[in-house]
């Protein structure tokens, strides 16, 4: 097949997805497509089976937003056409399912049909979408969609609660490609960031207030009075200039250390002895998924996506939001047994096999033939 992907190029988890899902298409001979207004930033390799094309929009002061919708529109009619593309994934149902539909009118006045699959990721839903500016636009745009697909049960429904949708929505939970997650870092690599009789606690995000990166704080200030332990913190945003300065009149700077948007962050995870996710909501919860997948438990929020995720008392342990007593008392819990720390390390290991990439992709695939299929007999 050839495939047109549209998503945001970032360091989210949706354009992460995106990009890692064509490339395993890639590998299974698929040729992709992917359509946006910058390079992913994980689409390392341009092959003979990935392309990527910029959609460029030009300024013009007239504009006081300039009409990216409209760009990536007459782009994707565009690359459709030079390049035969027979289906368009787009991830975010705004606005790129809604650039994709006006394509898709486009191009049928030259008798050409394109399907679009829709994946919703959860800001475009819970957050952006539910806007009254929005709302309108999000569910026209999910029931013209000719297959949809959420990263979760809870977005799911959401999404039905939220939206009048006419149309069936698949889950296809997130993925990860555990062969990447076979590490091999040696042990003396660990004495960088922590002493011997101290354990590593990670936080990994785009650090907005609805990571609750503060309870971030709050839980390892706790954990810290307990046992030995140094917190690595990966990634930037708006909150972490207060996450700084909490620490530094909390005293534990000197125990704190700020990676930004690290390129080992496969190491950190290698050497961390568990993650801590105390976010407001998460359509999914990749970062956790990433962390599991290194052998690492998680220590998390209940909300949204996260319990299908991580697992209560097995993977790791789940809390109400914003409740960092019982945080805190589930982090000791298995920090402090070593053999229980294994146990835990182990089964976040195996948890983390149900969404092996290799599992999920054929769940793309399937969605794809049975919309050509029904699109051929209409």
């Amino acid at each position: 097949m050839n495939i047109g992907i549209v998503c945001y190029p970032t360091f989210g988890g949706s354009g992460v997805v995106a990009t890692e899902l064509g490339l395993e298409l890639s590998k299974r001979g698929h040729e992709i497509h992917f359509i946006t207004y910058r390079q992913p930033v994980r689409l390392e390799l341009i092959s003979n089976n990935v392309h990527y094309h910029e959609v460029n929009v030009p300024e013009y002061p007239l504009f006081h937003y300039q009409p990216y919708e409209l760009a990536l529109s007459s782009k994707l009619v565009d690359m459709v056409k030079l390049h035969k593309i027979e289906i368009l994934h787009v991830h975010y149902a705004i606005p790129h399912a809604y650039a994709a539909y006006m394509a898709k009118k486009m191009l049928l006045e030259e008798h050409i049909h394109v399907p679009i699959v829709t994946t919703l990721h959860g800001t475009d839903i819970t957050l952006v979408g539910s806007h009254p500016f929005y709302k309108s636009a999000v569910t026209f745009s999910i029931n013209k969609s000719d297959a949809v697909t959420a990263v979760s049960k809870s977005l799911k429904e959401d999404t039905l609660r939220l939206f009048d949708i006419k149309n069936k929505i698949n889950v296809v939970p997130n993925f990860i490609d555990l062969d990447k997650y076979n590490h091999q870092f040696k042990d003396c690599q660990r004495g960088m960031m922590a002493n011997e009789d101290e354990k590593i606690i990670t936080h990994i995000s785009n650090l907005r207030p609805v990571k609750r990166v503060q309870d971030v704080i709050s839980v390892f200030y706790n954990i810290q009075k307990e046992i030995p332990a140094k917190l690595m913190f990966i990634g930037e945003g708006p909150e972490k200039e207060n996450v700084e300065q909490r620490c530094m009149e909390l005293g534990i700077i000197d125990k704190v250390i700020f990676f930004g948007r690290s390129n080992e962050i496969d190491k950190i995870l290698c050497f961390s002895d568990l993650f801590l996710l105390p976010s407001l909501t998460e359509s999914f919860g990749l970062a956790a998924l990433e962390a599991m997948a290194s052998g690492v438990p998680v220590i998390s929020s209940n909300t949204g996506g996260i319990p299908e995720v991580n697992i209560h008392g097995f993977s790791g342990f789940l809390s109400n939001v914003g409740d960092v007593d019982d945080m805190t008392k589930n982090v000791l819990h298995i920090l402090r047994d070593e053999n229980r720390l294994k146990k835990f390390k182990k089964n976040a290991r195996t948890q983390s096999l149900k969404f092996d990439i290799h599992a999920i992709v054929p769940q793309y695939e399937a969605i794809y033939e049975d919309t050509l299929t029904k699109c051929l007999v209409l």
